[in-house]
């Protein structure tokens, strides 16, 4: 199975491990030539939280793509990107996180997900996170969970 394009889906949490997010997409997007859809889902009070910190255009047109471009998990994932030469585009979702991250895959037609999620306790270490464990059961391609270290 070619591998054309790869959705990396940050939230909230993921930016302790930003830098293993970017390593993991850049050692199987780079040798591929696959192209990276850089995305980060905010449910509704999490965008408008963020629209508030904004300086946002005052008539409502600021789009979801826009804010995610803005923040800075993205910011520093893309500039990890710029630097090994890896094309993306950066998309911006509003939503249940882990539906949302399904939808995204299927609209950009994506060969690999990439989700980010933290280390569990042992007795924790049985389910994934809610988002996660909705990703790797829905969407229409492989998934690949980072956890940080």
């Amino acid at each position: 199975m070619a591998l054309d394009t790869i959705l990396l889906a940050v939230g909230p949490g993921d930016a302790d491990r930003t830098e293993r997010l970017a390593d993991a997409v850049v050692d199987v997007a780079k040798p591929a030539g696959a192209s990276v859809v850089l995305a980060h889902v905010f449910t509704d009070e999490e965008y408008d939280e963020v629209l508030d910190h904004l300086d946002s255009d005052p008539t409502g047109e600021t789009t979801p793509d826009e804010v995610a471009g803005r923040h800075a998990t993205i910011r520093e994932l893309a500039r990890a990107f710029d630097e090994a030469g890896v094309a993306y585009a950066v998309r911006g979702r509003v939503g249940s996180h882990g539906d949302s991250i399904v939808a995204l895959a299927e609209d950009v037609g994506a060969d690999r997900v990439v989700v980010g999620g933290r280390k569990r306790s042992p007795t924790g270490k049985a389910v994934f996170g809610s988002t996660a464990q909705t990703v790797m059961l829905n969407a229409p391609c492989p998934v690949t969970f980072v956890r940080s270290a």
